[in-house]
């Protein structure tokens, strides 16, 4: 066997001990990172009720929506959950972080409107420990070394024992040079899957509807997110109250979380719309804190 041979006959192991699947073993759910509401479903030890994901660990998920349709703010939302375990904003969303980090990379905004939404989520969270949120605003890297830092933070982290449970990235088309290159889309994507996979986290990515646009995402790269994300997640404006949000999940691998909405309160901050949530009181209250 040729030496080049012998390196290829490695690389197929690794491949096989990385990529095989064992059917003896009892399968398990993947850990979530986030989710809305509860499904009771019959198993052979009779019934059980879990969360039902919006995301979980080992995969990738796909926000988008029409322009000006406060996706930052929704991205706040989810961040706020996730960093919270008592959180007065999400409603039925629950986050399941455990002892692991967020890690929000922002690719559009300058530095003070990145800043001001990474902000945004630490207060709703009323955060202590600013290490286990990680906000980083990539806008003056080329696309390249956009997806290359990303990777390295990844790496990092877990290096570091700070491994990530959640990522955000806001948003996806900056990690390529054009939305409709077919292979440099599918490449960005299947770095994503990697990522998402080696270092067990969650990612979560998103992009802009083309201005009067039926369809989920731009070009190459939307479809190819379409298809591969566990969750695909799209925002609209709603018909009967111009100022909710209504959150709908348009694919999903596993059970669809129901469709939900969001607004906007007084102070700037967003919260799921229902009974749970009495925004008037909340009002009151951080004014009264906030003099």
């Amino acid at each position: 066997m040729t030496e080049q041979e012998t390196t290829q006959q490695m690389l197929m192991e690794l491949i096989k001990e990385e990529c095989a699947i064992d059917t003896s073993l009892e399968i398990e759910y993947p850990e979530i990172a986030l989710s809305y509401g509860e499904k009771t479903i019959q198993t052979k030890k009779g019934e059980k009720t879990y969360p039902v994901a919006i995301s979980s660990l080992g995969n990738i998920s796909y926000v988008t929506a029409p322009p000006k349709s406060k996706k930052s703010f929704f991205i706040s939302l989810l961040a706020s959950v996730y960093l919270s375990d008592n959180n007065n904003f999400g409603g039925n969303i629950k986050g399941h972080r455990g002892n692991k980090c967020l890690i929000h990379f922002d690719t559009e905004q300058g530095h003070f409107h990145a800043a001001r939404c990474f902000r945004r989520a630490t207060d709703m969270a009323n955060l202590k420990d600013n290490g286990c949120y990680q906000t980083y605003a990539l806008r003056t890297l080329t696309y390249k070394q956009r997806l290359e830092f990303i990777e390295w933070t990844l790496k990092e982290n877990k290096e570091n024992g700070k491994e990530a449970g959640l990522v955000f990235v806001d948003g996806a088309a900056d990690l390529v040079a054009d939305a409709n290159d077919l292979p440099s889309c599918n490449e960005m994507v299947a770095k994503l899957m990697q990522l998402s996979t080696r270092y067990n986290t969650h990612i979560m990515v998103v992009m802009h509807q083309n201005y009067g646009s039926s369809k989920l995402g731009t070009g190459h790269l939307g479809s190819f997110l379409e298809k591969k994300a566990e969750t695909v997640i799209e925002l609209e404006l709603n018909t009967t109250n111009k100022d909710w949000v209504t959150v709908i999940c348009r694919r999903s691998r596993g059970y669809s979380f129901e469709t939900f909405s969001f607004s906007i309160n007084e102070l700037g901050l967003p919260f799921v719309v229902g009974e749970i949530y009495d925004p008037l009181k909340y009002f009151i209250t951080t004014k009264e804190k906030l003099g």
